[in-house]
């Protein structure tokens, strides 16, 4: 009676089909943003104009620029910083970030990357050095007080931000080595002013936008072009240079437009952005407080018919006394004495319980009496009261004292305080005569 196993053979086998699993994918390819996010900033939403925005950027890339040079950090860093600068403020507004706290949060987190740290007190520190020099204000070293403190929890707070802004996708791939390679194909490794100049355009590049539209590849290009046009250095046109690296001529005349534009504009003035920012600012913090109040106090229909206001207000002209509910009760509400009773700021005197609920003071010798019926029985019985009160309302003989007590002891205990009786009354009868 033993069980049989069923036989498996192959063609019970089913096929496993593998299913795709979600990725994350951490690429150069998804840094560069489409066009009309590139035209529709956060910023010009926010009532921005577009030329106070670039000067915005321009002011805080110089700012990244100048204190990575007094902090003594590689250009590699200083690059790094001003790209995830201009990421940021692609899916930010300037209304809602501060740029000076962001351009130290952005330097150090470049300085991280780039693997030349530098401490959060000596970013916030040469900061101020640039703030007061170009203010031509007298250099004053800045002091470790309240406000230091709370600029350093606003830098790591920034800092976070913009990880989480950009994916952690924080790694920049920088044209400084494409444009050495490029040039030692196009037999120019021995010029070392075509080099510099051609570097020189690459990091005036940072300023602007051209690193959001386009490849590494298109800027290297695109500063040797200039390069090459203003030192006057001929480069091959048959076939085109370019061609050998997959850049067309429209793209490099494109970047080299946009960095020719930074020269043109006038220098930038710090105070003067401040304010717009800060006439900005009071506008949206204006709007926002008005969409929270019409938000809150917007009325809204109940299920029996009547008005109730968001924000849950009672009406001022129903008093709590006639105001009813849908049964016809009447609505409870707190004693006075009750709420006096229990606010924080009644403080108990040394002499002096609280106060009851009638109102009254009672003192320390006294025992706080509840004047509510307490469901657990009294202390004494009702006999043994009345029997309490009897005996007190009694002659204070010995007699009448001795014998109101004779039922709380045995009857030998009773013999003997018979005796001593007796003898006490002979005693006090003497005494008398």
């Amino acid at each position: 009676m033993g069980s049989q196993r069923p036989e498996h053979t192959s063609t019970n086998v089913s096929k496993v089909v593998s299913k795709p699993y979600g990725k994350v994918e951490l690429s150069l390819n998804n840094v560069l943003l489409p066009e009309d996010k590139l035209n529709n900033t956060p910023s010009i939403l926010d009532g921005m104009d577009p030329e106070t925005e670039t000067d915005l950027r321009i002011l805080g890339c110089e700012l990244i620029q100048t204190a990575g040079i007094l902090l003594k950090l590689p250009q590699v860093a200083m690059a790094t910083g001003q790209v995830l600068f201009q990421r940021f403020y692609y899916s930010k507004s300037f209304v809602r970030h501060s740029m000076d706290t962001l351009a130290m949060a952005c330097i150090c987190l470049a300085s991280k990357i780039e693997e030349a740290p530098r401490r959060i007190r000596d970013v916030v520190n040469v900061f101020h050095h640039i703030r007061q020099v170009n203010a031509q204000k007298p250099i004053v070293p800045l002091v470790l007080d309240q406000h230091y403190i709370a600029l350093k929890t606003q830098v790591i707070k920034a800092e976070r931000r913009v990880l989480k802004e950009l994916g952690f996708c924080v790694h920049v791939k920088h044209p400084h080595k494409i444009i050495v390679m490029y040039l030692q194909l196009l037999n120019f490794q021995d010029n070392r002013d075509f080099m510099q100049l051609s570097w020189n355009y690459m990091n005036d590049a940072l300023r602007s936008d051209v690193f959001m539209r386009y490849n590494p590849e298109t800027v290297a290009c695109a500063c040797i072009y200039l390069s090459a046009r203003y030192m006057n250095i001929a480069l091959p046109k048959q076939p085109p240079w370019f061609a050998l690296f997959k850049v067309t001529e429209e793209q490099i005349l494109d970047v080299c437009r946009r960095i020719l534009l930074l020269y043109k504009r006038d220098k930038v003035n710090p105070e003067e952005l401040e304010k717009k920012v800060e006439e900005l600012k009071k506008i949206y913090q204006e709007s926002r407080l008005k969409n929270k109040v019409v938000s809150g106090g917007t009325a809204v229909a109940g299920g029996n018919g009547s008005v109730v206001s968001g924000n849950n207000t009672p009406n001022s002209n129903s008093s709590p006394n006639n105001s009813r509910n849908n049964h016809g009760e009447k609505n409870r509400s707190k004693s006075p004495s009750r709420s006096s009773s229990r606010s924080p700021k009644h403080k108990r005197t040394k002499g002096h319980r609280a106060r009851s609920r009638s109102g009254e003071r009672r003192s320390k010798k006294h025992r706080r009496r509840s004047y509510t019926p307490s469901p657990s029985p009294p202390r004494h019985s009702s006999k043994h009261s009345r029997e309490k009160t009897r005996y007190r309302s009694r002659s204070r003989s010995p007699g009448a004292r001795s014998g109101s007590y004779d039922k709380y002891y045995s009857s030998s205990d009773k013999k003997s305080r018979s005796k001593h009786r007796d003898s006490y009354e002979e005693v006090r009868i003497r005494s008398r005569h």
